[in-house]
């Protein structure tokens, strides 16, 4: 989006500033923000569709985001959390993505290719589900809304 644009190039001038510029791993970050934005647009094209025939959904998604958020280490380094919960986070979709800002941003590193893969095909499941719910009942969304 267009905030997440601008608040990219506000951070990236704060690196380079500060004197913290990461260097060619930067080319990472498009890659990063293409499977975000694909898992967020299909999940909220899902959930959105959703929500008009089902009012609770949108409810219960505030709540469950505010759990998905501490569940992922964004703020906390995944070393402080228990070796068994560790194992667990691995099945997070944002945990992928957020370890590989990490890296770009904090490690100087390239991003683990690797730990992307079930993320993209998430994202792309999530999209084409997405279309299809809301393609089949779109029809009906007129008469609900």
């Amino acid at each position: 989006t267009v905030n997440t644009a601008i608040l990219l190039v506000i951070f990236l001038m704060f690196l380079a500033l500060a004197g913290r510029w990461p260097g060619v791993v930067l080319v990472g970050v498009p890659v990063l923000l293409v499977l975000q934005a694909a898992f967020a647009l299909g999940l909220g094209v899902l959930l959105g569709t959703i929500n008009i025939f089902f009012r609770d959904i949108g409810q219960f998604v505030g709540i469950i985001i505010q759990f998905w958020f501490w569940f992922t280490p964004i703020v906390y380094p995944l070393s402080i959390v228990p070796q068994w919960l560790q194992t667990h986070m691995a099945w997070n979709p944002m945990f992928p993505l957020i370890s590989n800002y990490q890296a770009i941003f904090v490690q100087y590193a390239w991003p683990a290719w690797g730990s992307l893969a079930w993320v993209a095909v998430l994202s792309v499941s999530l999209l084409v589900l997405g279309w299809q719910v809301f393609r089949r009942l779109s029809g009906e969304m007129v008469d609900e809304l």
